[in-house]
C-alpha cells in the first residue's frame, strides 16, 4: 500500500516556518491578487490565497474587475503595482476572459514582483538552471517529494503535461544540477507515442495532464512514486460516481487502482493543493526579503520552509 504524500500537514509545517520569517521582517509583504471577472473557482482560488496570507502576517489585497475589463485598463493597473514600494507580489487569477492576453499580461508584471512565475525572465532563468521564482505548484511538487524522502537524483521522473504553469516549468526544475534535484525527466503530452510504456518505465510519476483518473495501476511501476496535479468534481451517480450518488472531487490518477500498487501517493484533495498555496506564500516572502538584500533564492526558501534544507 502506498505511503500518502500528505500536502495539507506540510503546508502547515511551511506556513508555520513562514510566520517566523516574515516577524523579521520591518514591515510585512504586501501581496495583490487580481482577478477580472466572476468565475466561482476563482473567486474559491483567490479567497483562500487572502486567508491563507493572513496567517503567515503577508498583507495580501484583492481587486476585482468586471468581466469586460479592458487589457488596456489591467495593463495599466499591473504598471502602476510595479511602481508601489509596498507591493511586493502580484498575482493575476487565470483564466482571463477572452479579449485579454494571458501572456502580455504575464509579461507586464515586474520579473521582481511575479510570484506566479511566468514572465520569461523567471521562466528563462529556471531554463538556465538559475532560478530566482518558480511556478508554485512545481515548487510545491518538489517539496512534497523532499519531505518524504523520495530521491529524485539519477531516477526517471515523468511528467504527464506541458503547461507554462505546471509540466513545463516542473520538467526544468526537476532536472537541475542540484543537490535537491539531478533527476532524468521525460515530458509526455499529447502528442506523445506510446505513452503508457514511458510512464511504466518511470521511477517517478507526475500527473498534471487534466484528464480524470486517467493514470491507472496498468500505467505504474509497483513502487514507484505517483503524484496527482489534477482535481476534477465528478457527478455522483453511474459507474464513475459515488455510490450515494454525490459529486466527489479526484485527481489525474484513479487512486483506487494505483494506491496498492505504488509506493507513495498524493491524495485529491490535501495532497499539492495545499502546496501550491504555500509556495505562493513563500515566493511572496521571497519578494519581500530580497528588497532587503536577503536571498538565497525561491527554491531554497521554499525547502526551508518544507524543513528539507537547512
Amino acid at each position: 500500500m502506498a505511503v500518502r504524500l500528505d500536502g495539507k500537514s506540510l503546508a502547515r509545517d511551511i506556513r508555520r516556518f513562514l510566520s517566523a520569517r516574515v516577524a523579521e521582517l520591518h514591515a510585512p509583504p504586501g501581496l495583490l491578487l487580481i482577478r477580472v471577472g466572476d468565475d466561482p473557482a476563482s473567486e474559491v482560488y483567490v479567497g483562500t490565497k487572502q486567508k491563507m496570507s493572513a496567517k503567515v502576517g503577508i498583507e495580501s489585497s484583492v481587486e476585482v474587475y468586471p468581466e469586460d475589463t479592458s487589457e488596456s485598463a489591467l495593463l495599466a493597473r499591473i504598471a502602476e503595482a510595479n511602481l508601489d514600494p509596498k507591493i511586493h507580489g502580484i498575482l493575476v487569477q487565470l483564466p482571463l476572459p477572452k479579449q485579454i492576453d494571458p501572456d502580455r499580461v504575464a509579461a507586464a508584471v515586474d520579473p521582481t514582483k511575479d510570484v506566479d512565475a511566468l514572465h520569461p525572465v523567471n521562466i528563462g532563468h529556471l531554463a538556465q538552471g538559475q532560478p530566482t521564482f518558480v511556478s508554485c505548484t512545481p515548487l510545491g511538487v518538489l517539496a512534497l517529494l523532499r519531505k518524504h524522502e523520495v530521491e529524485l537524483s539519477g531516477r526517471h521522473v515523468v511528467v504527464l503535461g506541458r503547461s507554462n504553469i505546471v509540466g513545463r516549468p516542473l520538467s526544468l526544475l526537476l532536472g537541475l544540477k542540484a543537490p535537491w534535484a539531478n533527476a532524468t525527466v521525460t515530458v509526455v503530452h499529447s502528442r506523445s507515442r506510446d505513452w503508457e510504456a514511458l510512464t511504466r518505465q518511470a521511477d517517478i510519476v507526475v500527473a498534471a495532464m487534466g484528464r480524470p483518473e486517467a493514470i491507472r495501476a496498468e500505467h505504474v511501476k509497483p513502487g514507484a512514486a505517483v503524484v496527482d496535479v489534477g482535481i476534477h468534481r465528478v457527478a455522483g451517480g453511474g459507474p464513475d460516481g459515488s455510490p450515494d450518488g454525490k459529486d466527489r472531487l479526484v485527481g489525474d490518477v484513479h487512486a483506487e487502482s494505483v494506491e496498492p500498487l505504488a509506493g507513495h501517493l498524493s491524495p485529491v484533495p490535501g495532497g499539492v493543493g495545499p502546496l501550491t498555496v504555500a509556495m505562493l506564500l513563500s515566493n511572496t516572502v521571497h519578494a519581500a526579503e530580497r528588497v532587503t538584500g536577503r536571498d538565497g533564492g525561491s527554491v531554497e526558501l521554499a525547502l526551508q520552509a518544507a524543513g528539507v534544507l537547512s
